[in-house]
């Protein structure tokens, strides 16, 4: 079973620390995946980590650093160009990475199904927050939740 902190989240919400980078830091030496929301304004050449907008600012050698542990959420389609250009240039290995908006599941760049809550059980699939609606994870390969560490 594949185990995603939700946005660095492994016990809890915590509104304030979700997305920053020690946060995420935390997850991952805790073994954990980490689902990232990523922002990109290509007018400055910049990245972040942000929910509902970009607040921590990163730079690429942090995101190819993480890559491995990494389930980067694309919060426009300015930031999923980039992570594609990004796949396309020789010097980065393949990074899984996904957009959404209210789809009821999307495929990640690495051919995961990535499934909105309560949308469960999906057969090999990721199922997002199952603590909402109480989903039903026989069927998922993954869970990524806010309360993470109950999984385990």
């Amino acid at each position: 079973m594949i185990l995603i902190s939700h946005r660095g989240n492994i016990e809890g919400k915590n509104k304030d620390l979700e997305n920053k980078p020690d946060y995420i830091d935390l997850a991952i030496s805790n073994g954990f995946d980490v689902e990232v929301d990523l922002w990109y304004d290509n007018k400055i050449n910049k990245i972040w980590l942000g929910h509902d907008k970009p607040e921590w600012e990163i730079n690429l050698k942090w995101l190819n650093d993480r890559k491995q542990k990494l389930w980067i959420h694309c919060k426009d389609l300015i930031t999923i160009a980039l992570m594609r250009e990004l796949e396309l240039n020789k010097n980065f290995e393949k990074f899984n990475y996904f957009f959404h908006d209210i789809d009821d599941c999307t495929l990640t760049s690495k051919g995961f199904i990535w499934v909105y809550p309560g949308k469960q059980p999906i057969n090999n699939s990721i199922a997002v927050l199952p603590e909402l609606y109480k989903d039903d994870l026989s069927k998922c390969e993954g869970i990524c939740s806010d309360y993470i560490k109950k999984y385990e």
